[in-house]
């Protein structure tokens, strides 16, 4: 597979250039990702909290299989809850278990466009 041309970074007057796929280069990549986290709030302020810890761990003891894994042949253990559809502070959508799958970390982050 090709690998992609590489462009200017997307910050003004940066002269690096990069091939990730949004197009910062790696040192304004890290200060986009910081100030994305800021924003965010804390994990438990988006709903993380002891209770979700608690509902996570009962899924996990009776889903404990990679979903995305198990569709590969593979058999992995799952260690994340992935809300299926990104439920964006909606409470409701945050607690829908049906909106809930099992995934290992690699499937997670790759789902979420956290890996690299």
């Amino acid at each position: 597979m090709p690998f992609a041309p590489a462009r200017p970074c997307r910050v003004p007057g940066c002269p690096t250039t990069t091939t990730h796929r949004k197009g910062w280069c790696p040192t304004h990549l890290i200060a986009h990702h910081a100030a994305e986290n800021e924003q965010r709030g804390t994990a438990a302020e988006r709903g993380y909290d002891a209770r979700w810890r608690r509902a996570r761990l009962r899924f996990l003891s009776i889903h404990p299989l990679c979903r995305y894994c198990e569709a590969e042949g593979v058999t992995k253990a799952a260690t994340v809850v992935d809300h299926i559809t990104p439920h964006r502070g909606d409470r409701k959508l945050f607690w829908d278990q049906n909106n809930w799958q099992p995934l290992c970390k690699f499937h997670h982050d790759q789902k979420t466009g956290l890996s690299k």
